[in-house]
């Protein structure tokens, strides 16, 4: 489990086909050294097993389903990537429970500062920002306003949702630690749901009577 609060970010060194599945390589001097053969991490909010570690890199196997729900098999080398390692038990969840397991991807459609960019005061290193995602429909019955949603692993509080788009704040400490800063618009992104909306959605469904608009209805209460 995580809690989506991003430790660092990795860079990816490669993407090599293995068979039935494609390992990637990134470097992550930091996380790495403390990573053991068959540990698990969040790679940008995906649930992957550590291979071949060495101090300076790890590697990890994308399955078809790994590949067909998130963005991961779509990078480039060179591209950033988020990583979080498994939250301790007794631990403080500093964000929200995150799963590492996508629901699927979104597009990101904007990422503009708060503060003017024409201002002679306008500092990049210190403005807030506004994030802005496209979400698939099959998610949205899940994004949620004030809910969490976690976008490329990152622990995210939703401002705002219209008929397809969320839109989130973003601090600076949030913007430069992790691989938004990196993202081009019309980037795919990782989403995860909040669990807890999720269960709450399940159980509401389940609650609801089965009804059958048929002729014996319709006979049977005077129609």
């Amino acid at each position: 489990m995580f809690t989506g609060i991003i430790e660092q970010t990795g860079t990816l060194v490669s993407v090599e086909e293995r068979g039935g599945v494609k390992r990637i390589t990134v470097k992550a001097p930091g996380i790495a050294q403390r990573l053991r053969e068959g540990d698990s991490l969040g790679i940008s909010g995906v649930c992957l097993t550590a291979l071949d570690v060495d101090p300076t890199y790890f590697h990890a196997d994308l399955a078809q389903e790994t590949l067909d729900k998130t963005s991961l098999g779509l990078l480039a080398p060179g591209s950033k990537v988020n990583l979080e390692l498994p939250v301790s038990a007794g631990s403080p969840l500093g964000g929200h429970i995150v799963q590492g397991h996508v629901d699927g991807t979104g597009i990101m459609t904007a990422l503009t500062p708060v503060n003017d960019p024409n201002s002679p005061h306008f500092d990049r290193e210190t403005t807030d920002w506004t994030l802005e995602v496209k979400v698939p429909k099959t998610l949205h019955k899940w994004m949620v306003h004030k809910g969490s949603v976690a976008i490329e692993g990152i622990s995210l509080t939703i401002a705002d949702v219209d008929s397809d788009t969320i839109r989130i704040a973003i601090l600076p400490l949030t913007y430069w630690r992790t691989n938004l800063h990196a993202l081009s618009i019309g980037a795919p992104v990782n989403i995860e749901a909040d669990v807890l909306v999720k269960l709450a959605e399940a159980k509401l469904t389940e609650a609801k009577p089965e009804f059958d608009l048929s002729e014996s209805w319709l006979v049977a209460n005077g129609y």
